[in-house]
């Protein structure tokens, strides 16, 4: 009994100093662990530091050759960019779009868009350095979501390209035929038929090209396109509309007619005409009829023709490119400083980046009449399809002939000022009324006068609450006749100013008739005191 309770009592403090000893020993196996790990960094930086790269490459050959035998899966990355990143990917955006749908069942971090007027108004997708798991047929697959920095992170006074985002999908290889032949294709198709069902119409503004490079910035800026105009609400002739609408139909609808004739599936518009006559409208109309974004150009801002291209290629299909005034966006002929000027600016800014750089941003666009016809009608324009390109200017004489030809400009679109059938649009859009004891005056005074869309809807519009249809449509009848007795005013004043000019340019021609007459009267009577002959 006594060896029992002594043997007891030993294991008892044995399992006492065990305890005792056992969070020391945890601090050792942490330590080494520590020095361990040190160490292999240290290794591992001395291996990309010193080693031969041309070796580092045979290693890294190697042994993605051996992982297979211990890693059954196999990676498959899709890149956010395409074409050294010129284009943005179509297969990136589409699977985006489709791992939204699954995102958030399975993702711990998601990234919320509210898209208006969509049948599913708030979509959700994984953020950063998230995974989620897709199944098809049975077979399971991870996709992930990924960027890479770029390696030097040093201040510059240069800015440094943005980081590279891209997906992985994952899975094991035995599912290679399926997920290459069966899976990838599915989850494009889907991607875009979501893409269509979420789709809400962007208005594009382009950058300076100074904020194109960095953290998450872009050459083009967007915000929903919201503009209410349609073909039913526009002012303007109806067959004429019919047939800018037929137009546009074809041309949604002629992909395999424009691939048959060898050209560009795009199309030229130019719309001229005084201001106010609706031009924008115009535009926005088509956009909301074919369902495209608009691309809103400023000339402006663009430094140089590659920048120009680099744009274009920016712009996705189903767009709509518009230069508005283009006669007085840019004086295409080019400006450029005096060569003595730009010696000194050169000489100034030669060791300072941040005076360089403030110049460059100074100086005014370069961009030619030949950047911008290879803009729409060069080879890089066929880069992408089903896109629409659209002038507006207000002087179409001031336009080059080159850059408005049938085949840049395939339609030109007078939008000039207010008839009758116009007036009957803006009368029932505004006022709700197809006919009125007032339409024929209106009618009258329409076809004797000159007035834009714009000035008819403003006379129009209701003021307050109590004026009816009878008081806008007398406001417009005023409005109008004021406009005619202005013309009359300003045509009396012409005439009598071209009475005026031509009076004096018939006095002009009398004294030169004379002077030339006594020039030649003393030029021959100098002849005969010469002669030695008296008359």
């Amino acid at each position: 009994m006594l060896h029992a309770f002594i043997k007891h009592r030993n294991i008892q403090q044995k399992t006492e100093n065990r305890t005792i000893e056992s969070p020391e020993k945890m601090g050792e196996v942490w330590s080494e662990l520590g020095s361990l790990m040190a160490s292999i960094m240290f290794l591992y930086a001395m291996y990309e530091q010193f080693f031969p790269r041309h070796l580092r490459i045979h290693a890294t050959k190697y042994t993605q050759k051996l992982t297979p035998f211990f890693y059954p899966y196999i990676q498959i990355s899709f890149s956010e960019f395409t074409g050294e990143r010129l284009k943005r990917s179509e297969a990136y955006t589409a699977i985006r779009t489709y791992l939204s749908a699954n995102s958030s069942h399975t993702a711990q971090r998601l990234k919320a868009e509210v898209l208006k007027d969509s049948q599913n108004p708030l979509v959700l997708s994984m953020d950063d350095h998230q995974e989620i798991t897709d199944e098809f047929h049975g077979v399971k697959l991870w996709w992930s979501a990924d960027y890479t920095l770029p390696k030097t992170q040093s201040f510059s006074f240069y800015p440094t390209s943005e980081e590279k985002r891209f997906l992985t999908l994952t899975f094991h290889k035995r599912h290679r035929d399926l997920v290459t032949t069966s899976y990838i294709q599915h989850v494009l198709k889907q991607g875009r038929d979501i893409a269509v069902q979420n789709r809400t119409l962007k208005l594009y503004t382009n950058n300076p090209s100074n904020d194109w490079y960095g953290y998450k910035r872009t050459k083009w800026s967007h915000v929903n396109f919201e503009h209410p105009s349609t073909f039913e609400t526009l002012a303007m002739d109806p067959k004429k509309k019919k047939e800018i609408v037929e137009d546009l139909d074809r041309f949604k609808e002629g992909k395999e007619y424009y691939a048959e004739v060898g050209k560009a599936w795009k199309r030229g518009y130019l719309l001229y005409g005084p201001p106010g006559t609706g031009k924008s409208s115009m535009i926005a109309a088509m956009a909301n009829h074919m369902n495209y974004d608009v691309y809103d150009l400023e000339l402006t801002a663009v430094k140089e023709n590659t920048e120009l291209r680099r744009l274009l290629i920016e712009t996705s299909s189903k767009s709509i490119i518009v230069i508005e005034d283009i006669d007085c966006s840019l004086d295409l002929t080019g400006q450029r400083k005096k060569e003595k000027e730009k010696d000194e600016d050169e000489e100034k800014a030669k060791n300072n980046p941040v005076k360089k750089g403030e110049e460059e941003e100074k100086k005014g666009s370069k961009v030619t009449l030949s950047g911008l016809l290879n803009f729409i009608d060069g080879i890089w324009s066929a880069c992408g399809g089903e896109r629409i390109i659209v002038f507006t200017t207000n002087f179409v004489d001031k336009l080059d002939p080159a850059l408005i030809r049938r085949g840049r400009m395939d339609k030109h679109i007078e939008m000039s000022y207010c008839g009758y059938e116009a007036f009957k649009v803006l009368a029932k859009n505004y006022l709700k009324v197809d006919s009125h004891t007032l339409f024929p005056t209106i009618q009258k005074l329409l076809g004797e006068t000159k007035i834009s869309p714009a000035d008819v809807a403003e006379n129009l519009m209701p003021k307050s609450s109590v004026e009816d249809p009878g008081i806008c449509l007398k406001s417009l009848i005023d409005s109008l006749d004021e406009a005619k007795k202005k013309a009359e005013e300003e045509a009396d004043k012409k005439a009598k100013e071209d009475e005026e000019a031509r009076f004096k340019e018939e006095n002009e021609k009398e004294e030169l008739a004379k002077e030339e007459k006594v020039e030649a009267t003393g030029k021959s009577g100098e002849e005969v005191k010469e002669n030695g002959t008296v008359h």
